[in-house]
This record gives C-alpha cells, sequence and structure tokens, in this order.
C-alpha cells in the first residue's frame, strides 16, 4: 500500500467528511496556540525580515486548513504593530501529500484575502498563499527558504508501515491486529519504533535544510505519556477498530487475512523518543515539549453533536481520518457497518473508562552554526 496515494482525509462536506469531523483536530490546535505564539515571538524578538517563509505541513482541509495560517498571521502582525514597524511580506506554503483535497482550500482564499484586507489595512504586508503537495518525510521547499514550520495532527502517520511486519503472509507477526496492543509481540513494537525513528529523523534533518538559521518548528501530534507503547491512550482506538473488523471476520462479511495483512501507518510516541530522536539529529534546541489531553470526541459543546451518542462521533471522526486506507484495503462496500460496529465499541468503553487521547507539542529552533 502507497501511503501517499491512499492516505488522506475525507473530501467534500458531506456527513463523512473531514470537514465536518475535526473537532478534536481544532481543539489540538488550541491547546498548542500559546506553544506556537512563544515560539514565533522567539524568532522575531531581535529582527523582523523583510519577507517571512511559513509552511504548514500536513494542512488537510475543511476550516482548520487556513485557521493556524491566520492565526500566525495574527501572532507576527500583532507584533509589529507593537515595533510600530511594517509587516512583512509573506510567503505561506500549504502542504500536504498529493490526493489531499487542495481545491476545497483554494475556494477559500479569496475570502481569506478578503478578511485579511479588511481586519489588518494598509500596514499589513502582502500575503501569498501557495500549495506544495508531496511527502514531508524529504525534502519539499529551497534551502534556508522558510522561517517558521507549523504542524499539527500529522506526525504520528508514518511514511509507510513497517515492512517487517508482512514478511511472511502465512505467519502473521501481529495476528488479528491493525496496530500495537497489549498482546502485540516485541518484535510489532520494536518494528513501530524503529519506523518512528527512521522517519522522525529524516523530517529533522528535511527541515533543518529548509529553515533559515534560527528558524523554528512547532509540531504537534498524538502521543503518549508512558515509555510503554501498549499503554491505552496511545493505541486503544486501533485495538476497538480491530475489534469492530474481527467481529466482521466471524460473521463472513470480512476475511481474516485481509485483517492479519493491514497493519496501520502510525505511531504514537512518548516525550523521551521525541527528545532523542532531536538530539541524535543534531540541528535543533528544544524549546518547549508538552503534553495535554483530549477527549475522544473532542468535548465538542456544539447543541447537533450533543445529540449523538460520543461513540458514534468518535467513529465519524475516526471515519473521516482513516476511511481512504481501510476502503482501499477492505472495499468499500464494508463501511458503513464497520463504523457503526466501532461506535457501538467506543461508547461501552467510554462509559467504563477515562481514557484521553495525549496530545503532544513541542517547539524546537534551529541551531545558528
Amino acid at each position: 500500500m502507497e501511503i501517499a496515494q491512499v492516505l488522506h482525509m475525507n473530501k467534500g462536506d458531506d456527513e463523512t467528511s473531514y470537514a465536518k469531523n475535526s473537532t478534536v483536530q481544532s481543539k489540538i490546535i488550541s491547546v498548542g496556540k500559546p506553544v506556537m505564539e512563544e515560539a514565533i515571538l522567539g524568532i522575531l524578538c531581535t529582527h523582523i525580515p523583510e519577507s517571512i517563509g511559513i509552511a504548514d505541513l500536513g494542512c488537510s482541509s475543511g476550516p482548520n486548513a487556513l485557521r493556524v495560517i491566520l492565526e500566525i498571521l495574527d501572532i507576527i502582525n500583532t507584533k509589529c504593530q507593537d515595533l510600530g514597524c511594517q509587516s512583512p511580506e509573506f510567503r505561506v506554503s500549504l502542504n500536504d501529500l498529493p490526493w489531499n483535497d487542495f481545491n476545497s482550500i483554494f475556494r477559500l482564499l479569496p475570502t481569506l484575502y478578503h478578511k485579511i484586507k479588511e481586519e489588518k489595512g494598509g500596514r499589513f504586508g502582502p500575503c501569498f498563499i501557495s500549495a506544495m503537495p508531496g511527502s514531508f518525510y524529504g525534502r519539499l521547499f529551497p534551502s534556508r527558504s522558510l522561517h517558521f514550520v507549523h504542524s499539527s495532527s500529522s506526525l504520528h502517520w508514518l511514511s509507510q508501515a513497517p515492512p517487517s511486519l508482512n514478511w511472511n503472509h502465512r505467519m502473521p507477526m501481529n495476528k488479528g491486529k491493525i496496530y500495537i496492543s497489549k498482546t502485540s509481540p516485541s518484535s510489532v513494537l520494536e518494528a513501530y519504533s524503529q519506523q518512528f525513528q527512521k522517519d522522525f529523523s529524516l523530517f529533522l534533518k528535511s527541515r533543518s535544510e529548509e529553515l533559515v538559521p534560527g528558524g523554528c518548528m512547532v509540531l504537534s501530534f498524538m502521543g503518549r505519556r508512558s515509555t510503554d507503547p501498549t499503554t491505552d491512550e496511545s493505541c486503544y482506538q486501533w485495538e476497538l477498530l480491530a475489534r469492530a473488523l474481527m467481529s466482521m471476520v466471524s460473521e463472513g462479511l470480512v476475511k481474516e487475512e485481509k485483517v492479519d495483512s493491514f497493519d496501520a501507518p502510525y505511531y504514537a510516541p512518548c516525550a523521551e523518543e521525541l527528545k532523542l530522536e532531536v538530539e541524535k539529529e543534531g540541528s535543533f534546541n528544544i524549546g518547549r515539549l508538552e503534553a495535554f489531553e483530549i477527549d475522544w470526541d473532542g468535548g465538542s459543546d456544539d447543541k447537533q453533536a450533543a445529540l449523538q451518542s460520543r461513540g458514534r462521533k468518535v467513529a465519524k471522526t475516526i471515519r473521516a481520518v482513516v476511511e481512504s486506507m481501510l476502503e482501499f484495503h477492505f472495499g468499500g462496500d464494508i463501511m458503513d457497518e464497520l463504523f457503526k460496529r466501532y461506535g457501538e465499541l467506543v461508547d461501552d468503553y467510554l462509559s467504563k473508562n477515562t481514557t484521553k487521547y495525549i496530545n503532544l507539542v513541542i517547539s524546537m529552533f534551529r541551531k545558528d552554526y
């Protein structure tokens, strides 16, 4: 399975779209904003360049896609107003994999430009927004062209599932599971850890070449507090999805070998793993590294959403994110039934447990060699 070709959030704006089911991701952006503001002000404290390069990696689509950009522009513009100077020219690049719904973002740009002009007036520098399709596990931008890199809810996606997990189709290493679980052998845990180390190291190296000396990044992704990758906060949403699939196997609706041959290209690291990889790669100093708890359903206050069960809300959120991969592997005809069962399992689990997602937010600054 080529991840770059099959991993994308559900497009459009219907009931299963990412645009309608991204409350959790919005909450993650909110809790990480103070870290982002501190990091941006840190690179502007001594000098405001005439032109600032900004990249949002894994931008996706829907209401969150341009929200982060507006917040970044507001932080910089407010700083310029405090100093009584003209704001810089903004070069903004939105990145995601090629099958992302970039068209929906482009349709929002005229409204965004009009809003910027109305709210910020003549002293606000020109803003040029473009798209950069491609994997962030490799170079995307010219050398020393960026001042600030942001990524939210993206870096827990690996470049691929660990290849070693499926080298022997007759004896699957992680039978009946689609990610790390409490019953997974240590070889599965090690395979995922090694894939994360390889990918994150490449990500850091690539960004170090694209950022100016002293430039910064703020990265936010699903993680865990515990060093144990089998903890519920790290993997139980995948455990329940595997159980939903296996219930369909028991009824002959899904072939068991299909479940055994699917491995999620995902990894939720702990803070110690992040620190180790940053130190090993050597191009960045860590500013802040914090962990935040996020409700599985985003803790939405929306009255319409409140009419749904928590399990159904969680199922719709997860479906909007992973359906493209599951549909490619299992076929689209089982998706409605799969996520119905998944929602029921989530409802039962959350009625007895208080598990939350753990979101790690890290700021880091490129060393000035």
